[in-house]
């Protein structure tokens, strides 16, 4: 299997990153010429010193499968150690493994997943607590049911929402709708889909255009002076 034919992450980008790197010429020139043996072997010597970057891309390496055998734990492991560190591309790694590859984890990697979102989500990271909130939310097909609580899902929400981020203003303004973890409020509901609209960049056009649609049907169930009183609320909405 060859580096340059996979989608997942933006392969130059790292390369790149790492070019003038020093330690990590000989890694990436053994990628290069698809040589797992001598990358995976510097990799390791690296990372073993508590090299962030080379725990970091072997993470990535476990995750994808390149040279070993694809490995979720060992990717989570060394991810974590990653993120320990300040480490801004593991976080993000760490995320995207319980948002969107939760039936890929065995259950003793998917709870130290959750723990680290656990603690980065109280430390402020707000993609952490956007991901805590998706697993009690149940959205996603193979979460544990024990994982799932509404009212949790609520929390994380919102303290993502308060801080911006557009996804989580999104599911929170339809839990509002639907009332689930909190009771049933159109106002706030057109609130948080309104701002979740706004915040959308352009490249999210389908998602925006989602989240513009279910405030209009919300709206469909507001009176006039509701409306007006949402639309005030998400014109005063600071991020926190």
């Amino acid at each position: 299997m060859r580096l340059a034919g996979l989608a997942f992450g933006t392969i130059l980008m790292v390369l790149t990153g790492l070019a003038n790197a020093g330690p990590f010429e000989d890694e990436i020139a053994a990628e290069q010429r698809d040589d797992s043996v001598t990358a995976l072997r510097i990799l390791h010597s690296l990372a073993d010193q508590g090299d962030v970057r080379a725990e970091e891309r072997l993470g990535y390496l476990y995750y994808i499968g390149w040279g070993v055998p694809r490995d979720h734990g060992q990717a989570a492991k060394w991810y974590i150690k990653a993120a320990d560190q300040g480490n801004a591309s593991a976080m993000s790694s760490l995320g995207f493994m319980l948002r969107l590859g939760i039936t890929q984890l065995d259950r003793q990697t998917l709870d130290e997943v959750v723990a680290w979102n656990r603690k980065a989500a109280g430390q402020g990271n707000a993609l952490a607590q956007f991901s805590l909130g998706a697993l009690a939310h149940a959205i996603w097909y193979g979460a544990p049911k024990e994982y799932q609580n509404y009212a949790e899902a609520v929390k994380w929400y919102r303290l993502a929402a308060d801080q911006g981020l557009a996804d989580a203003q999104f599911n929170l303004g339809t839990m509002y709708d639907e009332g689930l973890g909190v009771p049933q409020d159109f106002v706030q509901a057109h609130k948080w889909l309104n701002l979740a609209a706004s915040r959308y960049l352009n490249d999210a056009k389908d998602i925006r255009d989602r989240a513009l649609e279910r405030r209009d049907e919300v709206a469909a169930k507001m009176t006039r002076t509701q409306i007006a009183a949402a639309q005030r609320l998400a014109s005063e909405w600071k991020p926190k």
